[in-house]
């Protein structure tokens, strides 16, 4: 499972989350890919995907998350996601 997380540089509120998040997504599901993208230098890609606001969290390709999760809801979506597979 691949997990894009979508960040702006210098915004406090990303970097503070960055590995809480990380943390709990692995503790979620294994074999695990996780990626910090930085919209700025991605910006392309996060408009393809319809990111609009930062912190964003893409699974698999899917925009999930336009805003920042709790630790809960995100090892709950990706825990979901995991089960189709």
């Amino acid at each position: 499972m691949k997990v894009e997380l979508f960040y702006s540089p210098g915004c406090p509120e990303c970097a503070a989350a960055q590995a809480r998040l990380r943390s709990a997504a692995e503790e979620a599901v294994r074999d695990l890919e996780w990626r910090e993208v930085s919209a700025v230098e991605q910006i392309d890609r996060a408009v393809d995907l319809g990111v609009l606001t930062l912190p964003s969290i893409v699974i698999d390709g899917e925009l999930v998350f336009t805003s920042m999760p709790s630790l809960k809801d995100l090892r709950v979506a990706l825990r979901e996601r995991a089960g189709r597979k």
